[in-house]
C-alpha cells in the first residue's frame, strides 16, 4: 500500500468520518461538538442543530459526539439519508432504536409506538437521541413533522434530543420566517467554518501524519502555503484529497518528501477536472416590454406575474422565471403515481421565493368532505390568467376520482390536474416573463375550488 512506503501504519487522509483520526486544530468545529454534548448531556435540549459548507467536518462531528457519550445512558439512532417520506424516516428511527425491523407502515401507529418507546427508554433510565445527517434534503413538509415530533414531550422534561446537520440550505429553510415555531425550540445552533490558517492547516497534515504512525518530516515546509491555496484556504475534505494523492504520487516516484511541486501539480489536476466546462453568461437586462411582444399569441399580454424582470433591473436581481421542462417533468413523475414532483416544487419555489404552491388548505377540503356522499357531475369550466382565458375540464372519471378521494390526495389530483392543463395551454408558459409554477398554482387553486363549491352546493 502507498502509506506504507511512507511509513505509516494506516491511510491518513481518506475522506471517512473517522473519529481517531480527528485533529484538534479546528476550532469551529471543536466549539460545536462542545456545545452539541452540552445540549444533550447538560442542557437536555429538545432539538440542536449543526451547519456548515460541504467538506468541513459536519458527519466527522456527529461521529465524535457519538463517541464521547457514555454509551449506557442513551438509545441512538443515525439517519444518513432523510431524503425520504415521513413514514420511512420514522419507521427507521424506531428500527434502530429497538434494534429490530419496524413493521408498523401507517403514520399514526408509527407515532404510537414512538410515543411508548420514549417512556419505555426513560422508565429504563435513558433517553433517547435522533441524529440527522444532511438534513438539508429533508423536504419542508418533513420539517414541519419533525417539529410536530418535539411535541412527544413532558412538561417538565424533554424525553429525546435530535440533532440536525446539514448544508447551509438547513440554516436558511430553519430561519425561514414560517418556521419560527421551529427555530425557536433550537438550543444550539452551531456553524462549522474552514480551519483558521496556514499554521493550522500545517498542524491537521502533522497531526494526521502521526496518528497514522508516522515518526519523520513528509511535508517540506514551502508544501503548505500551496496545500493552503488549493484547499479553498482549510477545507478539510480537500486538504485530505491533495495529501492523499499527493503520497501517492510520491510513492510512485520513488520521493522522500512531498514538496511544493507535487502539491502544485495534484491540485492543478483538481482544478481542471472539477473546473466549469462552460462559461456562465452575463446577465442581460431585458425589460417587461421586450418580454411582451415575444408572446407570439394574439398579440395578447401577460399581467404582470411573480418572477419578472422588471424595466431598468438586471434579471439575477428578481427570482429567476422557473423552466417549463421542469414542471413537465413533475407532471410526469405525478402521473406515474410519484407525487415527489409536486413536493420538489414547493420546495424550490419556497426557497427562491418565500412562498410555497400549496396554499390551500386541506382543512377546506376536510369541511366539504365532512358532508354526505353525492355523486358530482362532469362539466368545463372557464378560469382567466392575465389576459387569456383557460377551459377546464372536469371530467366524469376525475370526478368519480375526487368522490372516493381524502382531501390530502384530493390536492395531489388537483396538482396532476392542474399540469395537464397547463401542458394543453402552452401559450400559458412561452413567454420569457412567465413562471410556469405560478400559473400551475393558480390552476390548481382554481381546481381545488370548484371541487369544494361543487362538493357543497350538491348537498
Amino acid at each position: 500500500m502507498y502509506y506504507e512506503y511512507w511509513g505509516l501504519t494506516k491511510a491518513p487522509f481518506d475522506n471517512v468520518p473517522d473519529p481517531s483520526m480527528y485533529a484538534e486544530c479546528h476550532s469551529s468545529m471543536e466549539n460545536t461538538i462542545a456545545e452539541t454534548l452540552f445540549a444533550i448531556e447538560e442542557g437536555k435540549e429538545c432539538i440542536a442543530v449543526i451547519v456548515g459548507d460541504v467538506g468541513l467536518g459536519k458527519t466527522t462531528s456527529i461521529r465524535l459526539i457519538i463517541d464521547s457519550l457514555i454509551q449506557e445512558k442513551y438509545k441512538i439512532a443515525l439517519i444518513t439519508n432523510p431524503s425520504t417520506t415521513f413514514v420511512q424516516i420514522l419507521r427507521e428511527i424506531i428500527g434502530q432504536l429497538t434494534g429490530k425491523q419496524c413493521e408498523e407502515k401507517k403514520k399514526i401507529d408509527l407515532l404510537e409506538t414512538f410515543n411508548k418507546l420514549l417512556f419505555t427508554t426513560f422508565d429504563e433510565g435513558k433517553k433517547i437521541l435522533i441524529f440527522i445527517d444532511e438534513a438539508n434534503a429533508i423536504s419542508p413538509a418533513n420539517l414541519e413533522n419533525l417539529r410536530l415530533l418535539t411535541n412527544m414531550q413532558e412538561d417538565q422534561r424533554n424525553l429525546f434530543t435530535m440533532v440536525l446537520t446539514g448544508q447551509m440550505e438547513l440554516a436558511q429553510r430553519l430561519e425561514h420566517p414560517k418556521r419560527a415555531n421551529l427555530f425557536q425550540r433550537i438550543g444550539t445552533y452551531c456553524r462549522i467554518d474552514k480551519i483558521q490558517s496556514e499554521d493550522l492547516v500545517k498542524t491537521y497534515v502533522e497531526t494526521r501524519l502521526e496518528l497514522a504512525g508516522g515518526t519523520r518530516t513528509i511535508f517540506t515546509e514551502d508544501a503548505f502555503p500551496s496545500l493552503w491555496k488549493h484547499s479553498e484556504h482549510g477545507i478539510p475534505r480537500l486538504i485530505n484529497k491533495v495529501c492523499k494523492l499527493s503520497l501517492k504520487a510520491g510513492e510512485t516516484n520513488q520521493l522522500k518528501e512531498i514538496n511544493r511541486e507535487i502539491i502544485d501539480q495534484v491540485g492543478e489536476r483538481f482544478q481542471k477536472m472539477t473546473g466549469p466546462s462552460t462559461q456562465k453568461r452575463r446577465p442581460r437586462k431585458r425589460s417587461i416590454e421586450t418580454m411582451e411582444r415575444t408572446v407570439p399569441v394574439q398579440g395578447k399580454k401577460f399581467e404582470h406575474l411573480p418572477g419578472q424582470t422588471r424595466a431598468g433591473h438586471e434579471e439575477s436581481e428578481v427570482v429567476p422565471a422557473f423552466q417549463r421542462e421542469n414542471l413537465l417533468k413533475a407532471t410526469s413523475l405525478c402521473k406515474a403515481g410519484n407525487y415527489s414532483g409536486e413536493e420538489r416544487l414547493n420546495t424550490v419555489m419556497e426557497e427562491k421565493t418565500g412562498q410555497t404552491v400549496n396554499t390551500f388548505e386541506t382543512k377546506d377540503l376536510s369541511i366539504a368532505f365532512g358532508k354526505d356522499s353525492v355523486i358530482m357531475n362532469a362539466c368545463s369550466e372557464e378560469l382567466k390568467i392575465g389576459e387569456y382565458k383557460v377551459v377546464v375540464n372536469f371530467s366524469s372519471e376525475f370526478m368519480k376520482q375526487v368522490q372516493s378521494s381524502d382531501p390530502d390526495d384530493c390536492i395531489k389530483l388537483a396538482g396532476v390536474m392542474a399540469a395537464q392543463t397547463l401542458k394543453e395551454n402552452p401559450q400559458l408558459a412561452e413567454s420569457p416573463a412567465s413562471d410556469p409554477v405560478y400559473i400551475w398554482d393558480q390552476i390548481k387553486e382554481f381546481i381545488l375550488r370548484k371541487i369544494v363549491s361543487k362538493k357543497t352546493s350538491t348537498v
